[in-house]
């Protein structure tokens, strides 16, 4: 006799009740399960395709019964290094302080009843064995629902909040003090790549602060190092040399398999930071200018001999605040957190030429807990993008980008859009809300791209409180984005975008509303509608909306959105409610 375990999510699919889940699948042997029918268990929500597939890899390599402690020990690793600082929202507290407890009990329930099910006559030896079974069991829920409740008052970003300044170091260097001459001319790498090195020696004494004083500083690349605050004074400008050979070339990204710009190699950006850990870049409206005019040359002129660099990128570093600075002419994009969690960007300026191609402003690339606010972006391409990989290598990487809050932007997108989903999305993206955010004078206002070959996900995406003036393409979905870093991809491979929901938009002079296409065969589902106003211009096409392979439901939507907008949904505040999950049983 089989049964079934019922877990609720009344949040978002959280990766802790989804291991509880997949453990005891493991201990009763029905491995065979796929993500939409279950033996034992049965899971619904996006999360479940990257933890399935994380444990399924342990489950191949021998880890297949609680009863051995290698085994264990992976899991439970596992478990903390997704679960250990899950940043809920306080309004969601309640929720999250619920379901755990429901999930573990529905777990330890469905394991007693499965295990008396299995022999209605049990010897003592088989009682003993299921006793160990279920200490085993709880062992690993206990503490864990105890961390869940105890760090769920660990706030995550809203907007309403206000976190605490960096606090002084307790060590202090000047980047003068390793012979640097903020002169605009003299070449500046080999001083920051001291300092750094000096204040590396201050890590374990509660960090080191890096200061940079007024004057203009030309340097190279230089990397970060953990617990460390780069500050900029007034007048401060760390300037981007545009000598090449100043900016060392490094492997492309594992998710990407290529650069930006070209295949092969890519350069390295002015200020990086690799597996880092308490890291400030902050200052006192200091300028970090990446002096990008001739990367856009060569760019446009096939020159190019790799990738163009950025200005800001951490790679597998957590815990990383970058506040009170402004960015110019970044060569590609301006800051650039990859493979991070724990992230906030606040109250910066990012400016590039409007005509500078392909310069994007904040990219959170396969990213987690990230905060974006109070900040004015406005750039040639993208001003926000959210990425997390790129086809085949982005799906075999398989990190997603989730848990994003973007709150009171003023963002202008010159040829791209205030906020982009992918395309390069193939390790998922859910788990995103903006809200407050002014679009001006941009080729569109909210854009999700995606393609065949892409696969994973775009799901669980609430957008509010939209003003847009004198915007092209308010809403676009484009599921035909068809660039690919190789002839690698395989076009089997669909992605599913579903559960966006748009809701109190306005606009003055939109051109158009919104163009949504789908994928043939495969329609994005459930976009929602609500509450949107848009002003359209003189110049306005015959029809304002533009719909296939898509299915939504809309309501209070002006102009009348077109007919697959139109669906009737038995329970709208569903469709508008932030993210909800359940998982349902089977027989």
């Amino acid at each position: 006799m089989q049964h079934s375990l019922i877990i609720a999510y009344w949040c978002q699919p959280d990766y802790c009740s989804l291991v509880l889940a997949h453990i005891a699948a493991i201990e009763f042997k029905h491995m065979d399960y796929t993500l939409t029918t279950a033996p034992l268990v049965t899971i619904i929500g996006p999360a479940a395709l990257w933890v399935h597939s994380k444990l399924r890899g342990l489950h191949r390599r021998g880890c297949c019964s609680l009863s051995s402690s290698r085994c264990s020990g992976e899991l439970v690793s596992f478990l903390f290094r997704r679960c250990r600082r899950p940043k809920i929202r306080r309004k969601n507290l309640i929720f999250r302080a619920v379901s755990w407890p429901a999930a573990a009990a529905a777990l330890l329930f469905s394991c007693g009843v499965s295990i008396s099910s299995v022999c209605s006559s049990p010897s003592v030896l088989r009682r003993r064995e299921e006793k160990g079974l279920m200490k085993k069991i709880i062992l690993v829920v206990i503490p864990f629902l105890l961390l869940a409740i105890l760090e769920s008052v660990d706030g995550g970003c809203d907007g309403d909040e206000q976190e605490t300044p960096p606090g002084v170091r307790p060590h202090s260097v000047t980047i003068t003090e390793f012979g640097a001459v903020g002169d605009g001319k003299t070449l500046n790498t080999l001083p920051f790549q001291n300092a750094v090195f000096y204040a590396r020696s201050f890590a374990d004494k509660g960090g080191a602060q890096l200061y940079v004083p007024k004057g203009r500083w030309l340097t190279g690349s230089f990397n970060l190092t953990s617990h460390l605050t780069l500050f900029l004074e007034e007048g401060a400008v760390i300037i981007g040399t545009k000598d090449p050979s100043q900016w060392p070339i490094v492997e492309p990204l594992p998710s990407y398999g290529q650069g930006i710009d070209l295949l092969g190699p890519r350069h390295r950006s002015l200020i990086n930071g690799y597996n880092l850990s308490d890291v400030v870049i902050t200052g006192n409206k200091g300028v970090i200018d990446g002096q990008g005019s001739i990367w856009w040359d060569w760019l446009q002129s096939h020159e190019l001999n790799h990738s163009r660099p950025h200005i800001v990128e951490f790679l597998y570093s957590e815990e990383i605040i970058i506040s009170n600075l402004t960015f110019l002419n970044s060569p590609a994009w301006s800051i650039h957190p990859t493979y991070c969690s724990n992230v906030k960007v606040h109250n910066v300026t990012i400016k590039t030429p409007l005509d500078a191609p392909l310069t994007d402003g904040i990219v959170p690339d396969s990213c987690s807990n990230m905060c974006i606010e109070d900040s004015t972006i406005s750039v040639g391409h993208d001003a926000i993008s959210l990425k997390s990989g790129w086809d085949n290598y982005g799906i075999s990487f398989g990190r997603p980008t989730s848990d994003i809050h973007i709150n009171n932007m003023n963002l202008q997108a010159s040829s791209g859009a205030a906020i982009a989903f992918g395309s390069e999305m193939s390790g998922g993206i859910w788990d995103i809300h903006a809200n407050y955010i002014h679009v001006y004078e941009s080729s569109r206002g909210i854009s999700f791209r995606t393609a065949p070959g892409r696969g994973s996900y775009i799901v669980e995406v609430v957008i509010t409180d939209v003003e847009m003036d004198s915007v092209y393409l308010a809403i676009e979905f484009n599921g035909n984005w068809s660039s690919h870093p190789d002839d690698y991809f395989d076009p089997s491979m669909i992605p599913l975008v579903d559960q966006i929901t748009l809701k109190n938009m306005k606009g003055t002079n939109i051109s158009v509303a919104g163009v949504l296409s789908g994928i043939a065969g495969a329609p994005f589902n459930a976009i929602c509608l609500s509450n949107l106003n848009f002003t359209i211009a003189d110049s306005t096409p015959p029809s304002s909306w533009s719909c296939s392979d898509v299915y939504g439901y809309s309501e209070l939507v002006f102009p009348e959105p077109c007919s697959e907008l139109q669906n009737p949904f038995t329970n709208t505040s569903t469709c508008f409610s932030l993210s909800s999950y359940s998982a349902l049983a089977v027989a």
